[in-house]
């Protein structure tokens, strides 16, 4: 799927605005353009980018309450999916998160935050920051009971859980449920027929 099917999946399904595409597009050269000193995504996914990475991200947008105050990225990375909905965020009291280990990666999310106008915030390692948004999402991470490990401990209140997983979703589950179930949906990738989101409610 090329760059032209993506945004007419982004523009119809997911109702990016005009302006959004444009700053998505500025934002995949920017990634781009990076990718050559930086592994900020796998070199064999930089042709398939809008596929793999845009829309794969910005599909979170049909699950996120853009009315509550705000989201936390987890290992955000590059900035996929953070910074993809923060792009599409249309409510300016709605407020972007985006946690990251790794210096290099921080100073990229911040160079882009400021080419772009954007309002999200970057921040450290999870485990020296504070979370208290009401959703946390993530993507390329940790396995699902690190990651439902880590929102129970660090989270500062109840909060909706959104990440983006492969086809090992249902095992995933069945293996972090071994000790506490959690309410769950699962839903199907618009990127991938065997790839799932896993929407989770951790009540603290």
């Amino acid at each position: 799927m090329q760059q032209l099917e993506v945004i007419n999946i982004l523009k119809k399904n997911l109702n990016f605005s005009d302006h959004s595409i444009e700053k998505l597009k500025k934002f995949t050269n920017l990634v781009l353009k990076e990718n050559k000193n930086y592994n900020l995504i796998a070199k064999s996914t930089e042709n398939q980018i809008w596929h793999r990475h845009i829309l794969d991200s910005a599909q979170l947008v049909k699950f996120i309450d853009f009315n509550v105050s705000s989201m936390a990225d987890l290992g955000t990375g590059a900035g996929f999916p953070g910074l993809v909905v923060e792009i599409f965020n249309k409510n300016k009291a709605f407020h972007v998160k985006l946690y990251e280990k790794s210096p290099v990666k921080r100073k990229f999310l911040m160079s882009v935050i400021t080419e772009l106008n954007l309002s999200a915030e970057v921040l450290g390692d999870i485990r020296d920051e504070v979370i208290d948004s009401e959703i946390i999402i993530c993507r390329a991470f940790k396995k699902l009971d690190q990651i439902i490990q880590v929102s129970r401990e660090i989270a500062k209140k109840p909060h909706k859980l959104m990440i983006l997983k492969g086809q090992n979703a249902q095992e995933e589950i069945k293996n972090s449920f071994k000790t506490k179930k959690y309410p769950y949906k699962l839903e199907s990738s618009m990127t991938n027929n065997d790839s799932k989101i896993i929407l989770m409610e951790i009540k603290k």
